[in-house]
């Protein structure tokens, strides 16, 4: 089974995802991230602080998706293993769509096209949704922004993440990031333990 977890920047994602590492370790998760996985992931970090043109950033990110499929995804669930990923596919089209946007005349399409018929839809997608405001907070407090960290940004990245939810209300589950971190941990253990069990 694969699991992934999205949102904007400073949602909890990344801390929820630490922690489903200790919850959860009794099923042995491969627990993974976009970018990040791979060497590419790299690279993909150098183009963000770097400000590389979008269609090269975009580009980079869909090769380190190729690559995270290839070393880690498909070998793990080839094994039964359940994968547990902090970012997927669904962040390239949530922010690359908005980094594209006045490059390519149809963002979405464009990505859609150069993912068809070779990635891999996860089985669950839990999305952290929060006010964007509280977002930029948290992110002030780590400090060294990254490019895509404005409120104008993260207010479309997040609405383009809700229509990916509308589309596919049977894969998304879409969490209140503002709760408390040990409750949103409960509830998506709970989550994964009993569609696990399945």
């Amino acid at each position: 089974m694969l699991i992934t977890i999205e949102g904007i920047d400073g949602c909890g994602k990344s801390s929820l995802h630490e922690a489903l590492t200790f919850r959860l370790n009794d099923l042995s998760p491969v627990m993974t991230r976009e970018p990040g996985a791979t060497w590419i992931g790299d690279q993909v970090r150098r183009a963000i602080a770097e400000q590389a043109d979008p269609i090269a950033e975009a580009l980079l990110f869909v090769a380190d998706h190729a690559a995270h499929l290839r070393e880690v995804v498909r070998p793990a669930l080839a094994e039964g293993r359940l994968v547990i990923s902090d970012r997927y596919i669904d962040s390239r089209f949530a922010y690359q769509a908005v980094s594209l946007s006045g490059c390519i005349p149809d963002p979405l399409g464009w990505l859609s096209s150069v993912h068809n018929g070779w990635t891999i839809i996860p089985d669950l997608t839990f999305l952290l949704v929060l006010p964007v405001e509280t977002a930029l907070n948290r992110t002030q407090k780590r400090g060294s922004a990254e490019h895509f960290e404005k409120a104008e940004v993260l207010l479309q990245v997040q609405n383009n993440y809700l229509n990916r939810a509308r589309a596919e209300p049977g894969r998304f589950v879409i969490l209140d990031g503002a709760l408390s971190p040990e409750t949103i941990l409960s509830f998506v253990e709970n989550e994964i333990r009993k569609r696990t069990l399945k």
